[in-house]
């Protein structure tokens, strides 16, 4: 499926659908995958997905550090929202390095992926694959399936 997304609001509307259509995975983490270009929007569709789950604080892209954790609120079915930035991670090992394999384990935690082609030996298959793509006029597509 394809959403063709002109602006912050309907980016925040389509997060905000998808993270609560989401369905948590049984005896496991949720894994959501993000591709796309540099400067494509996968930080951004994660900071909207993380609004519409209730976190306050201030999400920023994990590039440097890899990986940043948000405790949710309790009214939903995740207690945690994991967002990783592998792009500068050189293999699967590295991921495991993070205890990927470990937070992988925890049915609470919600972790969004971005650039799942850096580590694609370390992951299993994702609850959703999202693959963003920047049009020259600010609009993108996301196609998720």
């Amino acid at each position: 499926m394809e959403t063709i997304v002109n602006d912050t609001e309907s980016l925040a509307r389509m997060a905000e659908t998808f993270a609560k259509d989401l369905v948590p995975s049984k005896g496991r983490a949720t894994l959501v995958t993000l591709s796309g270009d540099l400067g494509a929007g996968k930080t951004a569709f994660t900071k909207e997905v993380a609004k519409a789950l209730g976190v306050t604080d201030a999400v920023t892209s994990p590039t440097f550090v890899l990986e940043k954790v948000y405790m949710l609120p309790d009214y939903g079915p995740f207690k945690r929202l994991i967002h990783i930035d592998a792009y500068r991670l050189k293999d699967s090992s590295e991921l495991s390095a993070l205890g990927f394999d470990e937070a992988m384990q925890d049915e609470g935690n919600l972790i969004m992926l971005e650039w799942p082609e850096q580590v694609a030996g370390a992951l299993g298959a994702p609850a959703a694959a999202l693959t963003i793509k920047a049009l020259p006029d600010d609009t993108r597509i996301i196609s998720h399936g």
